[in-house]
């Protein structure tokens, strides 16, 4: 399956977190970004607080394959993503989740703020199933 077109900043956000690379995977995002993950949480605030959720996600996982697109849909500076996730759990079992994402970029090109769509209650089973 090939990459979809998106701009650079959104491109880096999935082939980071496909890399596992927290800085590479923050720095997508301006200094003051907002990160609603999943939409109905309160949002992180900044690039900083982006890093701390992209580090425990990651740590949290015996092998973290990150987010893959499948689909993506641009209109001006906002970008639109259909995507799924796929990891290890520290006892070795799989979780699989999917979602869209919605980037808003700020002038420079950066994620400005980013809103993620995905059933946080049932990826939390996945990872909590013994």
């Amino acid at each position: 399956m090939s990459t979809p077109v998106m701009p650079p900043a959104v491109l880096q956000f999935f082939q980071a977190s496909q890399n596992a690379d927290a800085d590479a995977w923050s720095s997508a995002f301006a200094e003051d970004a907002l990160f609603h993950d999943p939409v109905g949480t309160p949002p992180l605030e900044g690039r900083a607080a982006v890093h701390d959720l992209v580090v425990s996600v990651i740590t949290g996982f015996s092998h973290f394959f990150g987010l893959t697109p499948t689909e993506a849909y641009t209109a001006g500076a906002s970008v639109a993503d259909t995507w799924h996730g796929a990891a290890i759990t520290q006892d070795h079992r799989p979780v699989n989740w999917s979602g869209i994402s919605v980037f808003a970029l700020d002038d420079t090109g950066r994620i400005r703020e980013a809103r993620a769509y995905f059933d946080r209650a049932a990826f939390q089973a996945q990872v909590d199933a013994r």
